[in-house]
């Protein structure tokens, strides 16, 4: 089974429907190319991937580890490269909760995060700063 189905509405907009739960995204091109950025482009769409593929790996491994990461949030910022137009960089800043973490469950945090699925699956040229606050 396909995982999503995309259409082009025009506009510079695309409609993207989940195919197992009926769930869609709209996408917009960013107005510094021609878009109305009205919704997530789709290199929002990547870079907001990594946050949240990272946060997913971290609250599996804190489920696992007896612990909890619930209210934790993560910013991300996108950086653009030009020639050819690129995602160079994806910043991504996390905010636990005041929860006293020990130094276990933070290399737990750390490690997971830095070996999830999109992470990793990101090409090395795309550089990846991470940020941890606790």
């Amino acid at each position: 089974m396909a995982t999503s189905k995309i259409t082009y509405n025009g506009g510079l907009r695309t409609t993207s429907v989940h195919e197992r739960s009926g769930n869609e995204i709209i996408t917009d091109a960013p107005i510094d190319n021609k878009g109305k950025g009205e919704a997530f482009s789709p290199t929002d769409l990547l870079a907001t991937s990594l946050g949240n593929c990272m946060l997913t790996i971290v609250g599996i491994a804190a489920n696992e580890h007896g612990f909890s990461i619930d209210g934790a949030t993560c910013e991300i910022t996108k950086i653009m490269a030009e020639n050819p137009r690129r995602v160079s960089e994806i910043v991504v800043n996390f905010q636990f909760p005041s929860n006293a973490y020990s130094d276990k469950d933070k290399k737990i945090i750390e490690r997971s995060a830095h070996t999830c699925p999109v992470a990793l699956s990101l090409h090395p040229d795309l550089k990846q700063t991470v940020s941890f606050n606790y």
